[in-house]
């Protein structure tokens, strides 16, 4: 089985096993960018990602 990564309205499919940094890297997409979470708890991108895991990200803003 694998997992999914959610960003806004974009589902990808991801091998579970390999840590969320390097998902998001196979991705293009900034780990520092984003807010990273599973069933509404924060994780770092050091997690390992489970079999059939839901990992939804959630773009970070910053401004002046």
């Amino acid at each position: 089985m694998t997992a999914m990564i959610i960003l806004r309205k974009e589902v990808h499919e991801i091998k579970h096993g390999m840590t969320v940094r390097k998902a998001l890297q196979k991705l293009s997409i900034e780990p520092d960018s984003v807010l990273i979470t599973r069933d509404g708890e924060l994780l770092t991108d050091d997690e390992i990602i489970q079999e059939n895991d839901i990992i939804k990200l959630v773009s970070v803003i910053s401004g002046g």
